[in-house]
Parts: structure tokens; sequence; C-alpha cells
């Protein structure tokens, strides 16, 4: 059997190739290229990460190739989230990219053009088949989870796809990487934008979107400061707002973008009503078993990566959802993802378009 294994640079996909190949199955790695262009210090990351993965297939004997998808990244995922931002919302690529490029573009490409049998990636995520279904379930290492970001997969992916690091923490993915002399065994994780990397937000997004700095204003419409642009905040943030704990020395959040004035609304305290909402409704709704379990249901869900599980009641029309949340949720954000779960099982996920508050 012939698996593709899309190799990053890094150890976890450095060590699914490795487990591949020490179970006996032909193995071929692939490196993708979504970016062309150098950071602000004039490195090309994607040229040391190919760098990587030729010395990790060198070292466990494997042939490797790579493909170039720079273009249908910047049209179906980069022009995305720039127009996201254009309407003020905070968008999520990496679902996208998941969707568009990784599980689409790449894995058709791994089978049809390099003819693997299947496509393999580092992802920490599980999957199995149950009663004639697959299932995206969440990895053994819940803190490296990554179903959160494949919520938009679905029964034709999942049955070409193969995460042979899912039932590993990320410790024993180091040690297996230590233990068989891998260049990338401590390599630092990658973050930042998918395939773009870390950045200086303000000044990589300010090249693609022009910055037009306005007032910063609380609920009554007092000025309490100046901001660089709408599109450099999101909803809950405190950090980075220039504001001094006037009054009660509580911190300041944003809780609004008001296109229109170009203004950003703020309230002081952690525990304003303002930043917490109720429920939310969430389009683009992907089911991984193709169908919701029922047309109102409880389950849990994430409204950001980094979060734990939350309790709601999910009700499913034709085109949305509507989630009510058990308890009040802090600064819920449009264009982010909403993913459901029921236990250890990815339900899918969609975008969320709006908000109910409190």
């Amino acid at each position: 059997m012939k698996i593709v294994v899309g190799m990053s640079g890094g150890v976890d996909s450095s060590v699914a190739a490795l487990l591949l190949k020490e179970r006996g199955y032909e193995v071929i790695g692939v490196f993708m290229k979504n970016w062309e262009e150098q950071d602000e210090s004039g490195v090309c990351t994607a040229t040391e990460d190919y760098d990587d993965v030729r010395r990790v297939c060198d070292a466990i004997d494997i042939p490797y190739y790579t493909v170039n998808f720079a273009k249908e990244y910047y049209d179906s995922v980069f022009s995305y989230f720039l127009e996201e931002y254009k309407k003020g919302r905070t968008p999520n690529p990496d679902v996208l990219c998941n969707r568009e490029i990784k599980f689409k573009r790449f894995l058709d490409y791994a089978l049809k053009v390099v003819g693997g049998d299947y496509l393999a990636t580092g992802h920490y995520s599980q999957i199995d088949f149950v009663n004639e279904q697959y299932r995206l379930k969440r990895a053994f290492d819940h803190n490296k989870d990554q179903t959160y970001f494949l919520c938009q997969l679905g029964q034709k992916e999942l049955a070409d796809v193969l995460f042979p690091i899912g039932h590993l923490s990320k410790d024993e993915v180091r040690q297996i990487a230590i233990k068989n002399n891998l260049v990338t065994a401590k390599k630092k994780d990658s973050t930042g934008i998918c395939f773009i990397g870390e950045r200086n937000f303000t000044k990589f997004l300010s090249q693609y979107l022009p910055a037009q700095p306005g007032k910063i204003v609380d609920l009554a419409g007092q000025v309490k400061g100046s901001h660089q642009g709408l599109m450099y905040y999101t909803l809950g943030q405190r950090k980075g707002l220039g504001i001094g704990g006037e009054g009660s020395g509580e911190p300041w959040f944003v809780v609004k973008k008001d296109l229109n004035k170009n203004e950003l609304v703020v309230v002081q305290g952690e525990g304003h009503a303002a930043l917490y909402s109720k429920a939310l409704e969430a389009t683009e709704m992907n089911w991984i078993g193709g169908y919701p379990p029922a047309k109102e249901f409880k389950c849990t869900a994430k409204f950001r990566y980094r979060q734990s599980d939350q309790g709601v009641m999910v009700r499913v029309t034709q085109d949305r959802i509507y989630v009510e949340f058990d308890q009040p949720q802090k600064a819920v954000t449009p264009g982010q993802v909403v993913v459901l779960y029921q236990a250890n099982i990815c339900l899918g996920g969609g975008t969320i378009d709006a908000v109910e508050m409190i």
C-alpha cells in the first residue's frame, strides 16, 4: 500500500512518516508550498522547512517531492481572509485552509498524481468507522487535539486520510523523533497564519488593506483614545488598546467594531455584560457524518480553539444553526468557527455569523 505523507518540516509529520515506514508501507513524502513571500527579516520559511523535509526523508529513506499551491491558496483562502477583515470580522484561515487546500487540492494531488492509496498528515486527530460511517475523534492528547481545525471535512475526505500520531501525546512524538535522530525532534511548533507563519500582524495586514485610524469610544460615545484601524482588533481584546484603567482601574475590552463610524467600542471590566452573549447563529455548517444527529439536540461546543467544551442546545434549520449557550459566553466573534462535539466525536462546524447578547 502506498501512502503519501504531507510533510511540513515539523516533528509531527516527520514522525507520522517514520511510523508508517516502520509498519511496512510504501511511503512518499510531499512538501506543499503555499506562500511565496519572505517574512519581515527577509527569510522564506518555506525554504527552511523544505530543507528539514529533505533531511528527514533522507534519514528514514523515503522519496520526497514538492508541490506548489500558492495561487490556489491565495485565491481560495487568503482572499477570503482579507475580505472578512474588510467586513470587520475575524476569520479562521486554518479551518478554510484544511478544507480548500490540504484535504481538497492536496488530497486530490496525493491520490491522482502521486498515485497514493491514502494521504497521511501529522494532525492530532483520530478516525474510526462505525455503522458504515467515518467519525472524526479527538486525539489522545486533548491538549494538542486539532479536530477543531478539521471540522469542515466529510465522509469523502476521511475515507482517504490517515492520522498516524493521533493516538500519541506530543511528548511521545518528540521522544520517537529523538530516538530516531530526526532533525525536527526539538523544532518549535509552527504558529501564526496557516502557511504564512508568525508575522508582525499589523505590519503584515497593512500591506494588503489600507489602515484607517479612528476613535476608541465607550458605549456612551465618549472618546477614550484612538485606534490604528479596526481590522487590527478583535472582540474581547484587552491588550494593545493604549487606554489606562481610569476610574475603577479595571482594564478595557473591545466589544464592537462600528464600520460606519470607524469607531472601536470598548467597555471597562472583565465582567461587563456587553462582553457576553447567550446564543449565536452559524452558516456554512458542515456535518462530518453528512447530516445532523437531530433537528434539535444537546451537545458541547467550542467557539475558539483554546477553549474548554461549553454546553449548548443546537437547533438546525435549512441553511444555518442556532446555538444557545448553557452559560453566557465571553467575546464570541463573528467570522470565527463554532465546532460541535458529542463526547469525543466531532460533529462538524460552521462560521459564526451573528451573536445574541445577554
